[in-house]
């Protein structure tokens, strides 16, 4: 099995999806793209749903509150800033790579079918909402957050930085861009 065709398989299937979605994007197409037969693409995964679960958990891998938000790197002097440029960097890895939010959302139609799925994509807003909640608590414990509403302002940031995604992929143009409604967001997150 060679890594690297097992790896064009992966980002093809990605892009495939991003394109044409998860019901239009078949094994044949795959394979045409890579340049491999179609018998060829079992040998790496023996069926669609093994691809999709492969690359489901590629996107998990990516998605987590810790992959953007190192809370370790939080301090006192550079808390508002980092985490104004942790979102800020978020939003810009969604802009230059547009399939990503394409795809994520390909999944999360999916899990209106699969409950692997959705319950996979909950823990990962579970994850943010739990990342927000312990990086605010850092925050108070270092005076630069008021200890009211914990809670809510983590599930505030966690809608927020989550939609500026989905909004992303709907194509919408806001008078003010990603980065003003995520600064607001944290405004009102950590405002007293």
């Amino acid at each position: 099995m060679s890594e690297e065709t097992y790896g064009r398989i992966v980002d093809t299937a990605y892009k495939l999806i991003a394109e044409h979605g998860l019901d239009h994007t078949s094994m044949s197409m795959i394979a045409r793209e890579v340049g491999i037969s179609k018998p060829a693409i079992y040998y790496y995964f023996t069926s669609k749903d093994v691809l999709i679960d492969v690359l489901f958990e590629e996107l998990c891998k990516e998605m987590g509150f810790a992959k953007s938000f190192a809370v370790s790197d939080y301090t006192e002097h550079n808390f508002r800033d980092k985490l104004l440029e942790d979102g800020f960097h978020m939003i810009k890895e969604h802009q230059e790579n547009p399939h990503f939010s394409r795809v994520v959302n390909e999944f999360l139609t999916l899990c209106l079918r699969n409950d692997t799925y959705r319950e996979r994509i909950q823990a990962i807003t579970k994850g943010f909402v739990t990342g927000f909640q312990d990086l605010l608590q850092q925050g108070v414990e270092l005076g630069v957050v008021s200890g009211e509403r914990i809670a809510a302002k983590a599930q505030l940031l966690t809608v927020v930085i989550d939609n500026i995604g989905n909004f992303m992929v709907m194509g919408y143009d806001f008078e003010s861009d990603y980065e003003q409604i995520w600064a607001e967001a944290v405004h009102n997150a950590l405002n007293r």
